[in-house]
C-alpha cells in the first residue's frame, strides 16, 4: 500500500482552492475549522480526520484520489461499467484490460516519483 504524503497533500488542496479563488480563511469557514487548521493542513503539519478531509473534497469539489494521490485511480467497478460484458465469454478480454490498466498506472506513478 502506498504510503500518504501529508505536505504533498496539503499542496494540492492549496492549488484547488487557489484555481477556484479562495483564501485560506473562506475554505476554513466553508469546512468549519479553524484558519490556523486550514494552514496547518496545507503545510502538512498536521493529519485531518475523515469528516474534515471528506469535507475538503465536497468543498472543493474534487475527487478524494486527486488530494490524495495526484490523479483520479478509476476502481476497479469502474473499469467494469467502462467495457461492459456482453458475455461471460468476455472475462479473458476484460482481465487483460485490468491487467493493462494497472500496469499503466504503475508506469504513471514511477514516472510521477522520479
Amino acid at each position: 500500500m502506498q504510503e500518504l504524503d501529508y505536505v504533498k497533500i496539503g499542496e494540492r488542496i492549496r492549488q484547488v482552492r487557489k484555481a477556484k479563488g479562495w483564501s485560506q480563511e473562506t475554505l476554513a469557514a466553508k469546512c468549519g475549522i479553524s484558519l490556523n487548521f486550514m494552514g496547518k493542513i496545507e503545510r502538512g503539519n498536521r493529519r485531518m480526520s475523515l469528516d474534515t478531509f471528506a469535507g475538503l473534497c465536497m468543498e472543493l469539489e474534487t475527487d478524494a484520489d486527486a488530494l490524495l494521490w495526484g490523479m483520479v485511480q478509476p476502481s476497479e467497478a469502474t473499469a467494469r461499467n467502462i467495457w461492459k460484458r456482453q458475455r461471460e465469454q468476455d472475462s479473458d478480454s476484460y482481465a487483460m484490460y485490468i491487467r493493462i490498466m494497472k500496469s499503466v498506472a504503475d508506469v504513471m506513478n514511477e514516472t510521477k516519483e522520479i
